[in-house]
């Protein structure tokens, strides 16, 4: 074999090595406590736009599925409500089928949650992270609602237009047939072929309010221009890459608990696997899980941006292998 070597040249792997440790610099000087947690979880995660992996492990209770995390979120959401304070995380994390110029299956997620703070205040915490690791000042900063780049992109309003005009709209930028898609799968085309390569350039792009069906495990909120519902969440974009995304907290057990069905009911119907619900997530969140908010940085994004790298396997060091 001829591919045993490195994707990341070892200067590479130095720099990372520096970042990495600027990156928990950052946070020690705040005062945030580095945690770890599993890999493996009872549950993974039921996003439909999301592929979890699992295996099946031998333990005291016999042979189990367990699942490798999409994001350390669930067990960290468990050290919250355990009263863990201000926590952060680089955790290895696995989606799969995500292999390309941005995208490895196997993955560094940096996470972190700050219990009582607002979404604004966490957004100006991640945005002096971006800017401490990168090289040069990469230019202001700009905010953005999801409905509004919409508008001014595609000239439609995501909230508001029919099914039928979205999935045409979809299928011919798409070049695919999209006529049996569902409506936040052609919004997800149209936001990463048309909208997101706009993003992030001689500034920092925030996207706040989306879709309240793409809340996740994020609260929800009106919009006060219409009362429209959106999700009380944010996305910052760099030079086109989606790079971090915030969350304020859903604490809400019933709730999450609702989401995860609709979500496995919306699986089914599309026909892919159904993931199970981590229950002890939501026995932590039941038990007060503080209110605040928490973000997932793409680490390995970051550090391309910050080095000058043109595809993700050169900052680390073996990307998944592609035969």
């Amino acid at each position: 074999m001829t591919d045993w070597q490195p994707t990341a040249s070892i200067d590479t792997l130095r720099q990372r090595a520096y970042l990495m440790a600027e990156v928990r610099r950052f946070f020690a000087e705040r005062e945030v406590l580095e945690v770890e947690t599993p890999v493996l979880g009872q549950g993974g995660s039921t996003d439909v736009h999301l592929a979890s992996l699992s295996c099946e492990a031998v333990t005291p209770q016999g042979h189990q599925r367990l699942w490798l995390q999409t994001s350390p979120e669930f067990a960290m959401k468990r050290l919250l409500a355990a009263g863990s304070g201000p926590i952060f995380q680089i955790a290895r994390s696995f989606r799969d089928g995500e292999v390309g110029r941005r995208h490895n299956i196997e993955f560094s997620m940096l996470e972190w949650y700050r219990p009582g703070w607002s979404l604004t205040q966490l957004l100006d915490e991640t945005q002096a992270l971006i800017r401490t690791l990168l090289p040069d000042d990469p230019g202001p900063t700009r905010q953005h609602a999801y409905r509004d780049l919409f508008l001014t992109h595609l000239h439609l309003d995501p909230f508001r237009v029919d099914l039928d005009t979205l999935r045409g709209v979809a299928s011919q930028r798409g070049q695919l047939d999209m006529s049996d898609a569902e409506r936040d799968g052609c919004l997800d085309l149209l936001m990463g072929l048309v909208i997101e390569p706009t993003l992030g350039h001689s500034g920092i792009d925030v996207v706040v309010d989306y879709p309240a069906s793409q809340a996740a495990l994020a609260r929800r909120h009106r919009d006060p221009r219409d009362g429209e519902w959106v999700a009380s969440r944010f996305e910052i974009y760099l030079k086109g890459i989606e790079l971090a995304n915030g969350y304020d907290e859903l604490t809400d057990a019933a709730e999450q608990r609702q989401r995860f069905v609709e979500d496995n009911v919306a699986r089914r119907a599309q026909k892919l696997p159904e993931v199970a619900v981590d229950e002890r997530l939501l026995a932590a969140i039941e038990s007060g899980m503080p209110e605040g908010s928490g973000v997932a940085l793409g680490l390995d994004r970051l550090i391309q941006l910050a080095l000058g790298r043109e595809r993700l396997s050169e900052v680390v060091a073996f990307a998944t292998p592609v035969c």
